[in-house]
């Protein structure tokens, strides 16, 4: 009798225990957050996304990956290796559609909307020795433009086919994260790169600040052939050392992407959270200053998480 009543209470026990192991295991929520390389502007903000979300999500452990950005970030949400990632509209526009010379495989269907956030400038620096202070000057010239299929690369491939060239009119294309371009550009054996990022992006504040640059201005009349999702801009004067005055430039919206496989609660959470702590992402970089709620939907490339669009509905963003 005793006997039964002690294998009762270790069942008893047993049970409760892995009642309470998956319990545990529900309320555990991973969130992978992708950016891009530790040298621009994805990197930091998804550093301080992660603690956000960290901090505020019960039960959530989150990490950051650094990537080669938009094509890589998008390919691997559709792979659901991520639960959310940063892209430039372009590329989550060539994800949606399929276009294989982008980098992507085929369709990516499974891609969903979190929020637009800031816009990325296109920005071209030049060490003044190289002479380069045109996008025609870049003919016969080295430029670093990205990793291959990046959303920074697919934007050179764009800016440099509106201003009538290819990477055949160049001396020498680099595919380069920013940070070595620019190190290539301090030891005389590059003479430009091309990033797409936001403004003050840390790289060419370091480069400007080793040697004197040249920002190279893309013309209005160029972005104007490209059209949506580029829009011209403007690099304002004493942006970087050295910079006396404003620069024409591209600038295409950068986005927030999951996909369908994440919980509607984890990316209710994750959007709100996001508005709600805008002042601690400014802190980690600048660029989060023109992150605006009320511009959130705009020129969204793919269909929204159903958790965004109940955030959404919340603040009367969507009826």
């Amino acid at each position: 009798m005793k006997r039964t009543a002690a294998n009762f209470l270790v069942a008893s026990t047993l049970a409760l225990t892995g009642i309470l192991t998956a319990t545990t295991a529900k309320a555990d929520e991973f969130i992978n957050v992708l950016t891009g390389g530790t040298s621009g502007v994805y990197y930091p903000l998804g550093v301080a996304l992660a603690k956000i979300y960290g901090d505020n999500i019960p039960g959530a452990r989150t990490q950051v990956q650094a990537t080669k950005a938009s094509v890589e970030n998008l390919n691997l949400l559709q792979q659901g290796k991520g639960e959310i990632g940063f892209s430039l509209g372009d590329s989550v526009q060539m994800a949606w559609d399929g276009n294989k010379d982008a980098g992507f495989p085929g369709k990516l269907t499974k891609l969903r909307g979190i929020a637009a956030i800031y816009p990325n400038y296109i920005q071209i620096v030049a060490s003044k020795e190289s002479g380069v202070k045109t996008l025609a000057d870049l003919k016969g010239k080295s430029l670093s433009v990205g990793a291959p299929k990046s959303g920074t690369e697919l934007n050179a491939r764009a800016i440099l086919q509106a201003a009538g060239m290819s990477y055949k009119e160049l001396g020498k294309t680099e595919y380069l994260p920013f940070a070595e371009s620019v190190e290539l550009i301090k030891n005389r054996q590059l003479d430009a790169t091309l990033q797409s990022a936001g403004l003050g992006v840390a790289s060419i504040r370091d480069l400007a600040t080793s040697l004197p640059i040249n920002v190279v201005a893309v013309p209005a009349a160029d972005v104007a052939k490209i059209g949506a999702p580029y829009i011209s801009v403007k690099i304002p004067a004493g942006t970087y050392e050295g910079q006396t005055e404003d620069v024409e430039t591209a600038a295409v919206g950068n986005f927030l992407i999951t996909h369908e496989g994440v919980s509607d609660e984890t990316v209710y959470q994750m959007t709100k959270l996001l508005f709600e702590n805008l002042g601690q992402l400014s802190a980690a970089h600048a660029a989060a200053k023109a992150i605006d709620r009320s511009k959130a939907l705009e020129g969204m490339p793919v269909p929204l998480h159903p958790g965004a669009e109940r955030y959404y509905r919340e603040v009367g963003l969507l009826k």
